[in-house]
């Protein structure tokens, strides 16, 4: 996850993926991001008064919803292949919005399982891959350092790339840009607390000490900048390539104190001290990636190795599901299997995956092929969603078609040059395209998922902050809660406590950081917030105070963590849910502010 190693290829990756850089126009004035309530105070909504205010359409006539919705500026989605306003409010009569309600939130929670799925399987594998290619020197002592690089920079990237980009899609838009402040600090107040504390129930332990102050005062230090950057109202330039500068001290003092650690011991190579937690050793077998789910298990592999014709080769690497796994496993196993076939049979078709731990790195001939043209493919049509894929040239011939003759000449010419049993020299090639491409459909569900929780909360009337802190905040986390919690019953609670304060830093700093960076301009080198509302500090609040609390108890405790401190923290979670409910339904407001 970070960008200190990711360097200017990364940059330039994101930036061109999400295509966001100059989204708003130029113009003296700075960007004006709204993270209190849902009502942005931008651009010409603001000229035109309070009427035009997207979030004011329920206080209207039922008859009147649709051209409401078609004639406000305030109302547009920017981005996004489906107008769900417009769906709600015009495709659905007013009777059946509990219906459209309803089906919202189902393909709400299916972005979720498309996030996992696609950053799980896909995304995080071939950044591996990547790290993996560029690893130059073989010498033991750099080489545990490099991995401890890799952990911190690449690994926190993949497992935090659904977060990062949900708030920089949502920092794109100031009318969504609530969002991305309530989702950074709502996330980051339930893993530290509701996680953390989970952690502590099921399986008490020692703390790793020096990682953990470490990774507390680095993570309160993000969140005292933001605040600040809330106080005074705006981020500039300078600030925002802070956040960046401050993940790479990070980054770097991580590495500097595991080899301060080191060489004190007497050992660049031995076994993990005391602070440093070994890695576990999966108890069951792992679950196969999307490309190698059609392998067989040692017990089913033949004896003699036996040449597969082209057509079998691919039909199996296009199938999702292992027949023996599907046997072994459970019947909830198989109802989430179930829903997510879809999704990795098309991830399978257009994200290649590059896996350096087998022989034949993943290789799949007929399938890579097929990748040339199907990866590029999506990328031109994701991109801005859609619109230079459809450009048409010339006016004559669209781009897309420029793309799939292109990539069909290089597919054919691989095809013909390569074999079935040993990848090419250039199979690392096929790593970065599948980043890309997964990087590419990460960004579309989070378009998808900002514009469907920005539709949620005009249909009930709810700020985007409070809908970032929990839909948001809560669907980007799932995913890490079950990996902590599962970690810690299988016997590695200092990993996974580890994971809850370490991997957090990343999505603040990168995802503020990168989010502000990308909406800037030559003539606009300013991000102005203008949090209006009480929320978005009783947010700020509760995620220092969480952390001031850890950061007393638990070195006051000395670093022995029970089944106390696990309750605290979420007693203390499920209190500050109701501060902000409250806060929200304005029970509890202030009229100075």
């Amino acid at each position: 996850m970070g960008h200190g190693a990711v360097g200017p290829a990364g940059v330039l990756g994101l930036a061109g993926v999400l295509g966001l850089a100059g989204a708003q126009p130029a113009g003296p004035p700075p960007l004006l991001l709204d993270p209190g309530h849902t009502v942005p105070p931008g651009g010409e909504a603001q000229s035109h008064g309070r009427d035009l205010d997207c979030w004011e359409v329920r206080k209207h006539n039922s008859s009147e919803w649709c051209r409401f919705i078609r004639s406000n500026p305030d109302c547009r989605l920017d981005g996004g292949f489906l107008n769900y306003l417009e769906g709600v409010f015009c495709t659905f009569p007013p009777r059946l919005l509990p219906l459209a309600v309803t089906l919202y939130a189902l393909w709400l929670l299916y972005l979720f399982v498309i996030l996992g799925v696609t950053a799980e399987k896909f995304f995080c594998p071939n950044l591996s891959a990547i790290s993996t290619n560029l690893k130059l020197s073989h010498n033991v002592a750099v080489f545990s350092l490099t991995s401890l690089l890799h952990g911190v920079t690449f690994l926190a990237f993949g497992n935090g790339a659904p977060d990062v980009f949900s708030a920089v899609v949502a920092f794109s838009n100031p009318r969504t840009a609530g969002l991305a402040i309530g989702a950074v600090f709502g996330a980051g107040v339930f893993v530290t607390t509701v996680v953390a504390g989970g952690i502590a129930l099921v399986k008490p332990f020692t703390a790793a000490s020096r990682p953990f102050l470490r990774d507390v005062i680095f993570y309160m230090l993000a969140v005292f900048l933001t605040f600040l950057g809330l106080y005074f109202g705006r981020i500039t330039l300078g600030e925002a390539l802070g956040y960046l500068g401050l993940y790479i001290f990070y980054v770097l003092t991580v590495v500097l104190c595991t080899w301060i650690h080191r060489w004190q011991r007497g050992d660049g190579t031995g076994p993990p001290g005391a602070w440093e937690p070994e890695m576990p050793t999966d108890t069951e077998e792992p679950e196969s990636s999307g490309t190698n789910s059609g392998d067989y298990g040692e017990e089913y592999r033949p004896l003699l190795p036996s040449r597969e014709p082209s057509l079998r080769i691919l039909t199996t690497a296009l199938s999702p599901l292992d027949c023996h796994k599907w046997r072994r496993k459970p019947w909830y196993w198989r109802l989430f299997k179930v829903l997510k076939v879809p999704v990795e049979l098309v991830l399978l078709l257009t994200v290649p995956v590059v896996d350096p731990d087998k022989d034949d790195l993943n290789w799949k001939r007929p399938l890579n092929c097929l990748h040339i043209v199907t990866s590029p493919l999506l990328c031109i049509l994701t991109l801005k969603s859609g619109i230079y894929g459809l450009y048409q040239i010339q006016g004559i011939f669209p781009v897309w078609g420029l793309v799939t003759l292109v990539g069909s000449v290089l597919a054919i010419i691989i095809f013909i040059t390569t074999s079935n049993e040993e990848p090419p020299k250039y199979h690392c090639v096929f790593a970065f395209l599948g980043f890309l491409a997964s990087a590419m459909w990460i960004n579309a569900a989070a378009t998808e998922l900002v514009n469907i929780l920005r539709t949620l909360g005009i249909i009930f009337q709810l700020s985007n902050t409070v809908l970032g802190l929990t839909l948001l905040a809560w669907g980007n986390s799932i995913g890490d809660t079950f990996s902590d919690l599962t970690m810690a019953r299988q016997g590695y609670p200092r990993m996974a406590f580890s994971a809850c304060f370490g991997g957090i830093i990343f999505n603040i700093l990168v995802g503020v950081g990168l989010g502000c960076l990308l909406q800037m301009t030559s003539s606009q080198l300013v991000v102005k917030l203008e949090p209006d509302s009480l929320l978005v500090w009783v947010l700020a609040g509760a995620l220092g105070l969480s952390l001031v609390f850890s950061f007393v108890w638990v070195p006051a405790q000395c670093f022995q963590l029970g089944k106390a401190y696990g309750i605290c923290l979420i007693l203390y979670y499920l209190a500050f849910l109701c501060v902000a409910l409250l806060t929200e339904f304005r029970v509890i407001r202030l009229s100075a502010v």
